[in-house]
């Protein structure tokens, strides 16, 4: 299954949809950056007035990309932070506690972003709605993913939580050890869960790392949805088909071209 031209899930071969919940199902990925900009930027102004490196602030496009999307949490936090060659411990030394570490940055951005949701709640994509109550009226299994700790609480928010016979997020990636994007392991946890093999699912991502664990992880199908003008970014990186919507996308009882 590799033409770039096909837009169909072709139900003959795919038993189950494993879907990335930000910027796929909810429309929160701009919440999870600005949440991101506020905890750097604030870092950062404090570390260049106390005779740290001239304040630059985080880029909510290149630097969001590049070092925190689709990552867990504290990979976010170093991995941005090593870009300005800044490194911070896991966690505060015993005699030190007001150090300020990965942990309590990683704490920050999830009480920033946890204020936004509960001050406005948040919002499903209809097309994937729509998608995956196709699905499920199939018998396709579904589940939602994300490295956000805070998945649970964003798919009730949207009231969606539902839709999804299976959910892998932040808590379980903690819990077990399961590596970021583009690393495989959250998906492959899904098919687990889902009792299918990854040869038989599919996978839906709007990052190019997590189009990359889809590829990575052996799915049949992995759908790239581009809402940030990154098309090319995410075929170079392994979509099989890449849609600006997820209404772009039809149920089919064979594989067919479009």
């Amino acid at each position: 299954m590799t033409g770039g031209s096909r837009r169909a899930i072709p139900l003959d071969r795919i038993s189950a949809v494993v879907f990335d919940m930000d910027g796929v199902i909810t429309d929160t990925a701009p919440v999870h950056a600005a949440a991101w900009k506020r905890t750097f930027d604030e870092f950062l102004i404090d570390l260049s007035r106390g005779g740290g490196p001239r304040f630059r602030p985080f880029d909510l496009n290149g630097d969001y990309r590049r070092h925190v999307e689709g990552r867990t949490r504290a990979d976010g936090v170093r991995g941005f932070l090593a870009s300005r060659g800044i490194a911070l411990p896991g966690t505060a030394p015993p005699d030190r506690p007001e150090v300020i570490t990965v942990s309590a940055l990683g704490d920050r951005k999830d009480r920033y972003f946890m204020d936004y949701v509960d001050r406005y709640g948040a919002t499903a994509y209809p097309s994937t709605v729509e998608l995956v109550h196709g699905l499920r009226g199939r018998g396709v299994g579904t589940a939602a993913v994300s490295t956000s700790r805070n998945c649970a609480a964003v798919l009730r928010a949207a009231r969606v939580c539902d839709l999804f016979d299976v959910r892998v997020d932040g808590v379980d990636a903690v819990r077990m050890g399961l590596p970021g994007k583009p690393h495989p392991a959250l998906f492959l946890e899904a098919a687990r869960r889902l009792d299918v093999s990854p040869a038989d699912a599919a996978v839906v991502e709007d990052s190019p790392a997590g189009v990359e664990a889809g590829r990575r992880g052996g799915f049949a199908l992995v759908v790239g949805v581009d809402r940030a003008h990154r098309r090319a970014d995410l075929r170079a990186r392994g979509a099989h088909v890449v849609v600006a919507d997820l209404s772009g996308l039809e149920l089919t009882e064979a594989e067919v071209s479009s």
